[in-house]
């Protein structure tokens, strides 16, 4: 007779005590076991060997493991690395024992259990958008894209007149958007800059007419401090920055200014990388700082790695398999996949012909924790959305 053996896949406390109480385990013994099913590799950079050489002599202490490099064996200057391995239990105890280390150890085991408990479950979160109340972790929400420009690179001159655009705000509403991105400058490579007068001219008087049209929370999609300011007058509640807080050093002191959500997108110049997801990660790190120096809530705080910006097709590809890495972050995660480049080169097709391959990108990103889904095609992605909600949601 078999014994029927197979693997169960455990990502947090959450499933780990659901998979204890299935087996019929005393109560009382549910808290004790589930922190040793939960099993967790986590990485450290910017400390010193001597450090490193600490973390990994404790760890192994505890029965995990961490690995360091060579160089922090042998002692040398300059900054190292590890990587931690084990169980939420043994991470516990490593935790515990750096408390009472030097080398700036007291303050790595803070930045450690920060990102343990950023990993577990979400859905205390709450986006804040004016009247409107988004709890993270429930569903996911559709953005609609609504570009305002001559130039965009998928649906340039669409809708760059009120009437137009309020149709097509009136339509997305319909088709289950959750919120409505208003922009007024094309962010695709090679666009040309927008002057604040001209972006002004073109969003504020669409957003004015949605915001009494449509009963939705609205961004705005720009990097300029002023144009977000004028905007949140007219009716925005939302603030969607593609450089992160980074371009524009008023546009984090707008942000708390009138207490909305921020979007900090990555963005980067070029497409040069050492360690891509720790970069990226690290950017975003600084891009929160800054908001929060300037008085931004970090519940206020929504994260987006940038799909597009930056990086090569081979670099977006990597991002979105890896998108729960930034979970970490402990922050909403948007996600913008929507017809870009990424898919018409993995495809080979060209931007009218990227539904499927927007719609693959939306499920895998949804699995893999975002958020929010920025997207053109919102009827079939908020079906795409609610599918994939449905398989990973619990």
């Amino acid at each position: 007779m078999s014994s029927n053996p197979r693997v169960v896949y455990i990502e947090n406390l959450r499933q780990a005590k659901e998979e204890i109480r299935k087996i019929g385990s005393d109560v009382q013994s549910i808290g004790m076991m589930a922190p040793k099913g939960v099993f967790r590799a986590i990485k450290i950079q910017g400390i010193s060997s001597k450090a490193a050489n600490i973390i990994k002599q404790e760890m192994l202490s505890k029965g995990g493991e961490a690995a360091v490099p060579w160089s922090a064996i042998d002692l040398a200057p300059g900054d190292s690395e590890v990587l931690i391995m084990g169980t939420l239990k043994q991470f516990e105890g490593l935790i515990y024992k750096l408390r009472m280390q030097p080398f700036g150890l007291k303050e790595v085991a803070s930045e450690i259990q920060e990102v343990l408990e950023n990993l577990e479950d979400e859905k205390h979160k709450v986006i804040r958008a004016g009247k409107y109340k988004l709890p993270v972790g429930e569903r996911t929400y559709v953005m609609g894209i609504l570009n305002i420009t001559p130039d965009s690179f998928s649906d340039g001159g669409r809708y760059n007149e009120r009437d137009r655009a309020v149709k097509r705000a009136l339509e997305m509403a319909e088709e289950g958007a959750d919120i409505i991105d208003i922009g007024g400058e094309s962010t695709r490579p090679g666009a040309e800059p927008v002057s604040f007068d001209e972006e002004l001219n073109r969003v504020i008087p669409v957003l004015e007419a949605v915001a009494k049209e449509v009963d939705l929370p609205i961004s705005i999609d720009t990097y300029k401090a002023r144009v977000a300011e004028e905007a949140i007058k007219a009716g925005a509640h939302i603030i969607n920055d593609i450089w992160g807080l980074k371009f524009d050093p008023e546009m984090a002191e707008v942000a708390a200014k009138y207490d909305v959500p921020v979007i900090i997108m990555h963005n980067k110049k070029d497409r040069e990388y050492k360690d891509l997801i720790s970069e990226i990660i690290l950017s975003l790190r600084e891009s929160m700082k800054i908001g929060e120096k300037a008085g931004v809530q970090k519940e206020n705080i929504i994260i987006d790695p940038g799909i597009g910006f930056g990086k090569t097709t081979e670099h977006n590809l990597e991002v979105l398999r890896r998108l729960k890495e930034f979970k970490c972050l402990g922050r909403p995660i948007l996600l913008g996949t929507s017809r870009k480049s990424v898919i018409g080169n993995t495809l080979n097709l060209p931007v009218g012909e990227r539904l499927e391959g927007t719609a693959a990108t939306v499920a895998l990103g949804i699995a893999c924790g975002a958020d929010i889904v920025r997207v053109h095609d919102v009827k079939e992605m908020v079906r795409v959305a609610r599918m994939t909600d449905a398989l990973v949601r619990i």
